[in-house]
């Protein structure tokens, strides 16, 4: 087996390497998607005294464990209904177009020291690019469907995914200017020193901008105006069914997987542990055998930071209700943008000084 390894190029080896992480990364990135949502209900059930699901178990153990598989068998056995009068192309490959940009940033996103599946350059570009894609699918959805409320929810995301990511774009440009650098790992090195060394120290306003952007773009509750059912049935998924459906919200939870990431890498030094420059290197704590290891930088920090953010968006889900169309673009146009503006030109200050990440 070494043998016939090593007699491959090093472009199939890379190219096979590179296969392997993918499919590693996106078996781990979809069982995280299904977790999530159980890890929903429990924690917002017990945010109001309840227990969420405790039924369903694996192979007889762990109550409610099994409650994710049980949903996906259930929506993938149910009927798939194609409106007569939709665009049937489009409708069907709405979901897809939803679903795919979430899992394809992974591909830039350092998740180990020194390593990323792609590890280029223009890194921050292909966040931005690809996080602009998605909305089409919601787009296409909508006006495919050929249904007013469908079309009106459709029409409601647009604008206020428009007006969101001009805010996210902002609050990355900040980002940009500390790191001096497009590159992702970069980013996150430039973060090193510990807690106080992050970007969210000198860059708060920015963080705090592009979170609350980072909701109202996954359509998150308080923000989630383009599936309001009170209003609009459904919003653009009203006539989807069975996998259709649950496409949808297979985006929408790895959507807020991937913007819980890179919240950690953009403002909360990635795989770098807090006690990064606190501790020393030769400390004896790094000899303790069981917490040495999560002493030192490593995924575990990224996957924590991550499941932190994770759980301060169900927090917002079980605390807010949900948001006035007009409040939204208000919130985003005259608050957020103009947040993102005048930090710029505070960093543009800071940078001329040589205060905080500017610092020699």
């Amino acid at each position: 087996m070494m043998a016939w390894w090593e007699s491959l190029s090093e472009l199939a080896r890379s190219t096979a390497v590179s296969t392997l992480w993918i499919i590693v990364v996106t078996v781990v990135l979809i069982l995280s998607v299904a977790y999530l949502t159980l890890w929903e209900r429990k924690l917002i059930g017990w945010m109001q005294v309840r227990r969420g699901p405790n039924r369903v178990r694996i192979f007889g153990f762990l109550p409610g464990m099994g409650q994710p598989f049980a949903d996906v068998i259930k929506l993938l056995i149910k009927e798939i209904v194609v409106p007569s009068a939709s665009n049937k192309v489009l409708f069907r490959i709405a979901p897809a177009i939803t679903l795919i940009p979430a899992f394809a940033i992974w591909a830039v996103v350092p998740i180990a020291p020194g390593f990323a599946i792609a590890n280029v350059d223009a890194g921050l570009l292909y966040v931005l690019s690809l996080t602009s894609v998605g909305v089409y699918g919601v787009i296409l959805a909508g006006w495919a469907s050929n249904s007013k409320y469908a079309f009106l929810g459709a029409m409601r995301s647009a604008a206020q995914i428009v007006a969101y990511e001009i805010a996210m774009g902002f609050a990355l440009v900040g980002v940009l200017m500390a790191s001096n650098s497009l590159n992702l790992g970069v980013v996150i090195e430039k973060q090193a020193g510990g807690f106080l060394s992050w970007n969210w120290f000198w860059l708060f306003p920015l963080f705090v901008v592009y979170f609350i952007s980072g909701v109202a773009e996954t359509n998150r509750a308080p923000f989630d105006v383009a599936e309001g059912e009170s209003e609009i049935v459904a919003g653009f998924h009203v006539e989807y069914s069975g996998i259709g459906f649950a496409l949808f919200f297979l985006a929408e939870y790895a959507n807020m997987i991937l913007i819980a990431a890179l919240t950690a890498v953009f403002f909360f030094g990635g795989w770098q542990s807090p006690l990064n420059g606190y501790v020393a290197a030769d400390s004896s704590l790094f000899q303790i055998p069981l917490l040495g290891p999560l002493l030192n930088d490593g995924t575990h920090w990224l996957a924590f930071k991550l499941f932190l953010f994770l759980c301060l968006f169900l927090w917002l889900r079980a605390t807010f209700p949900r948001y006035r169309y007009d409040q939204i673009m208000r919130l985003g146009w005259k608050a957020l943008i103009p947040v993102t503006i005048v930090w710029i030109f505070v960093e543009m200050l800071m940078a001329h000084y040589k205060i905080g990440p500017w610092s020699p």
